[in-house]
Parts: structure tokens; sequence; C-alpha cells
């Protein structure tokens, strides 16, 4: 066979292959994992956007939990997954954190997973027990700074996104305040509720419903502009902290040698289910929106993961807070 004539059988049968991937895949239920307990705000996101991409693959999406070790326990289980696009992560910015937290993490975020898109980009919340002292942004900065050693800020473990919102937090103010560790935003939350600790940063998709129920007190919000969900609380630079934005972007991912067209078939799938108006009538009950379709692409999360790796690694080095 002559060399031209075997590159055109070959390009064929890789045509074919590739159009056989994106026909038959999923061939059955796929799992995403989630790396942290259920009930918090990670858990929250993807099971709203389980169902319609359920819909849109044929095949039921269900979620897995699989917390501990700041999300790296279930990232580590989804990196060992066989590549046929039948299990994949949900993870947030600690995609990013893990590298430089963790010296001894079991996966590279970047070499070890294939990137399907942007999911949404969470709004934090700098919140208070409801019987905390201060009544603003500027009084609880000044109360933090005078009782330092009293106050007590609570986060769901090292690399969670408010163990993350909390370091910024501290570092803005120039002062350290006692950490509660737990092992995740569902208890954290409710000993925060139950006035058994201090104060918290979080999501806005786990800490929008206890702030409207007085359950617990808001001070201000680490984004831009103000939240349409929640339009009376100040942005944290309208209150006093004027370079204080952070936000907590989430994205989905498969194996490392996941095959393109189910990449692609995945990314086009939870592009549907970003447009699904329940999925964004829920998000914007939780104070924030799905990501674009631009954004809901293998280009764009690999950009984000790049980019937040090189912007974290020396505020954490600066702080130097890291885990076993």
């Amino acid at each position: 066979m002559s060399l031209a004539k075997w590159l055109a059988v070959s390009i064929v049968a890789a045509s074919v292959a590739t159009a056989s991937a994106q026909e038959t895949y999923p061939t059955g239920p796929v799992t995403v994992i989630v790396p942290f307990s259920a009930g918090g705000p990670t858990d929250t996101v993807t099971r709203l956007i389980a169902e319609p991409m359920g819909k849109e693959l044929g095949q039921q999406v269900v979620v897995q939990n699989v917390g501990g070790a700041g999300g790296t326990l279930g990232a580590g289980q989804a990196a060992k997954a066989a590549p046929d696009g039948q299990t994949l992560l949900l993870h947030h910015i600690g995609m990013s954190t893990a590298p430089t937290l963790y010296r001894n993490l079991a996966y590279n975020p970047v070499t070890d997973f294939e990137p399907i898109g942007m999911v949404t980009d969470v709004p934090m919340v700098i919140v208070a027990r409801k019987d905390f002292p201060a009544n603003n942004l500027k009084e609880l900065i000044e109360y933090v700074k005078a009782n330092k050693d009293k106050v007590t800020y609570a986060n769901a473990g090292i690399g969670a996104a408010s163990h993350l919102c909390g370091m910024l937090f501290m570092e803005a103010i120039g002062t350290e305040l006692t950490t509660v560790p737990y092992q995740g935003t569902g208890p954290a939350l409710t000993d925060l509720v139950g006035g058994q600790v201090d104060l918290m940063c979080d999501q806005t998709t786990n800490t929008t419903g206890q702030i409207k129920g007085g359950e617990i007190k808001a001070y201000a919000v680490t984004t831009k502009e103000r939240l349409a969900s929640l339009p009376d609380l100040p942005t944290a630079a309208e209150a006093g902290l004027p370079d204080f934005t952070v936000g907590v972007w989430h994205g989905l991912y498969a194996p490392a040698g996941t095959p393109k067209p189910v990449i692609d078939k995945l990314s086009a799938s939870l592009q549907t289910a970003l447009k699904d108006p329940n999925v964004v009538k829920r998000f914007g009950e939780l104070g924030t929106v799905p990501s674009t379709s631009e954004q809901a692409t293998p280009q764009a999360l690999k950009d984000q993961l790049s980019s937040q790796i090189a912007l974290w690694k020396p505020i954490i080095d600066k702080a130097g807070v890291y885990a076993q």
C-alpha cells in the first residue's frame, strides 16, 4: 500500500472512530464526583446541573460525594478513573490552590485532567453569628482588631473556599484570628448559626438562605457589584476594603486521556444545562449566575486554571499555611 493510500485509510478510520465515540457515549450513568460533603455549595451547584445534563446526554447523571482533605481525596479518585467520560469531577477554586497548599498532592490538576468547561463563579459573603456585636464591616474590622485573641473564624478545612477567603480577609485587615477548621461547610455553618463560632466567609450558594432568614449577620459581598439576590448588602469595597474581591469559580473535568469527542459532547451538554430555565432561576436565588457558552468550554477552563494557579501560589506562600 502506498503512503498516500495508507494516510487516506488512516484518516477515514480516525473519522469513523470519532463518529462512533460521539454516537455511543455515554454507555451508562455518568458519575460526577464532588470532592466535598453533601449539602455544601459545590454539591448544590452540581446537583442543579446534573438533571439537565442527563437529559441532554440521554443517561442519568449521578452525584457522588467524596469529601476530605480539602477536596483532594475526591479529586485524586477522579484522576484515577477510567478515561471514558463515565466518571467526572466538579471542583471549585481548590483545583488551583491545591498544588501549593499540598506538598504531597497525589495528582496534577493540569496534566491529570481534561477540562470540560466552567460552571459558575460564585460570590462570597462575610458573615457572623447573628448576635455578633459589630453592625457593619467597619465596626467588624475594628472589633476584630481589638479582640483578635477572642474572635474565632470558622472554615470548611484547609483548601476550602471559606479557608481561602478567610486567609485573604486576615491579610487585608492585617490581623490573625483563631481559626476553627471543620470537615465541610455544612457543619461549619451549623455552628455559626448556633453561635459556637464568630465569623465565616463563604459562598452565597450556602449562606443566602440563612442571611435572608436572619439566622446569621452579613456584612459585605466579595464582588465588584452588589448582588440582585442581596441588594441591600454592600460590596467589601463600599464597606471599607477597597481591593477585597474573590469569587469561587467551579469547573467540570474528566480524567486525562478522555477522547476529545467525548469531551466535546460533555461540554455541549454542560452549555445546554446552564441555559436551563430552572438552573438559571435557582442559581439566581443562590446569588450566582451560570457560565456563558463561551466560558463553558475546555479552553476557557484550561486558561482559568492556569491563571489561578499562578495567582494563588504567591498568596499562599506568603501566608505560609500548608497542609500535610
